[in-house]
């Protein structure tokens, strides 16, 4: 039942305005309308186009970096071209591809990668377990000791490499220095095939161990506590906890180090080059160091053969592209798994 103050409010006040607006303003006009209504119309547009502008400048950058080179070495891998004159192309379909199986320094530096990918993958992938296992206790200064772990990736790979070299010469270095001290030959670390595999090899364990530990460190503190607490109360030690809770729990992060790794000794590149600097990209007097990444930079900027280069590149591409199917196949059994 409404009151005389009810019909008082709901009724027109003096001057004609609309019900429940402020007094003072007069009625809205047709060209108030109009402006509301451009103004609606433009924010609609603004909402709906503007997320599409904040992200345009990542995919420019992909389309001119990432994109395009792709398809125009797919392009060149299908032509013989020279450095000294990238536009002239001259038609040879698969006959660059058919040349990288014939040829003996593509398999060489092939193997090359493979023996340095798991000489360097292995070991760092176990340290970084441990260092990560280690730092994932209460410790003091536990800020400090991870960002000592992360200063060797923060470090250039040129200045690595450099101080790496003087600690693995010949007759100088500190490494047969520390060797000699216990009855053992100096070692020729640049000549020698297996040594200077091991030698590349150290640079990338320095330089990702620390890298990959953050990551085994982040996962393993988001693994409940109750696991091990029931683990505890079973009776499990420390290293019990370790094998039956962190391990298994550490499935897909330990998966994805180990594809992360692969792709990345695949593309080695920096620390063989600047292993023996006198040999350039042939990798050593013997070819004994060169991989991959060395052998298409040879190809396309020593020999300047762009159109070989290019099929380098693009099988090396596919072989990644292989690791990544198996990567996905092997990440659903274990999801299935689980």
């Amino acid at each position: 039942m409404s009151t005389g103050h009810d019909t008082a409010a709901a009724s027109p006040t003096k001057g004609g305005a609309a019900p429940g607006r402020p007094s003072g303003e007069g009625p809205v006009t047709e060209q108030e309308l109009r402006r509301r209504s451009k103004l609606s119309r433009r924010w609609q547009r603004d909402m709906r186009w503007s997320p599409y502008a904040f992200v345009s400048p990542f995919f420019l950058l992909f389309l001119a970096f990432g994109l395009f080179p792709l398809v125009y070495t797919g392009w060149a891998s299908l032509h013989q071209v020279e450095l000294t004159a990238p536009t002239d192309m001259e038609w040879v379909g698969l006959r660059n591809y058919t040349r990288i199986f014939d040829d003996e320094f593509f398999w060489n530096a092939a193997e090359n990668t493979l023996t340095i990918g798991i000489i360097s993958t292995v070991p760092q992938l176990l340290m970084a377990m441990g260092i990560a296992h280690i730092l994932n206790y209460k410790l003091r200064a536990s800020t400090f000791y991870r960002v000592v772990m992360l200063a060797p990736y923060a470090t250039s790979i040129a200045a690595a490499s450099l101080v790496f070299v003087l600690l693995f010469g010949r007759d100088y270095g500190m490494i047969n220095w520390a060797l000699g001290a216990v009855g053992i030959d100096n070692i020729d670390w640049q000549n020698d095939q297996w040594a200077s595999q091991i030698a590349v090899s150290t640079i990338v364990i320095w330089r990702w161990t620390g890298y990959n530990a953050l990551i085994y460190l982040a996962a393993m503190q988001a693994i409940p506590q109750d696991l091990y607490e029931s683990a505890a109360l079973d009776g499990a030690s420390r290293w019990q906890q370790f094998f039956h809770v962190t391990l298994p729990s550490l499935r897909p992060t330990i998966l994805f180090t180990v594809v992360v790794s692969t792709i990345g000794a695949s593309q080695l590149f920096g620390e063989p080059l600047l292993f023996d600097a006198n040999k350039g990209a042939s990798g050593g007097s013997q070819h004994q160091f060169q991989t991959l990444g060395l052998y298409l930079y040879e190809q396309g900027w020593v020999n300047q053969h762009l159109g070989r280069a290019s099929a380098i590149a693009w099988t090396l591409f596919l072989i990644l592209i292989v690791v990544g199917i198996v990567n996905y196949v092997i990440s659903r059994r274990l999801r299935a798994s689980s």
